[in-house]
C-alpha cells in the first residue's frame, strides 16, 4: 500500500509527530485529531500554532491557498510502501 508521511509541523502544528496516509485529506483529519488531544492537554506549543490557523480560517481565500499548498508539497512527497 503507497503511503505518505507528513509531520505535525508540516501540517501547521508544532510537534514532530509524524502521521501516514494515503491521500491528503486522511493525513488532515489525523493532524485535526492530534491538534485536537493537544488543545485538550493545554499544549502551550499546539495552542500558539492553533491561534495561527484561526487567523488563516478568517479569510477564505488565505486559508484555500495554504490548503492547496500543503495538498501540493503532500503530493510532491515521496511514496513509501
Amino acid at each position: 500500500m503507497i503511503m505518505k508521511t507528513m509531520s505535525c509541523s508540516q501540517l501547521g502544528g508544532a510537534c514532530e509527530e509524524t502521521f501516514r496516509a494515503k491521500t491528503f485529506e486522511e493525513i488532515a483529519e489525523m493532524s485535526k485529531r492530534h491538534g485536537m488531544e493537544m488543545y485538550q492537554k493545554g499544549d502551550e506549543k499546539h495552542l500558539k500554532a492553533m491561534a495561527k490557523m484561526q487567523e488563516l480560517m478568517k479569510s477564505q481565500e488565505i486559508m484555500n491557498d495554504w490548503l492547496e499548498n500543503k495538498r501540493k508539497e503532500f503530493e510532491d512527497l515521496p511514496e513509501e510502501e
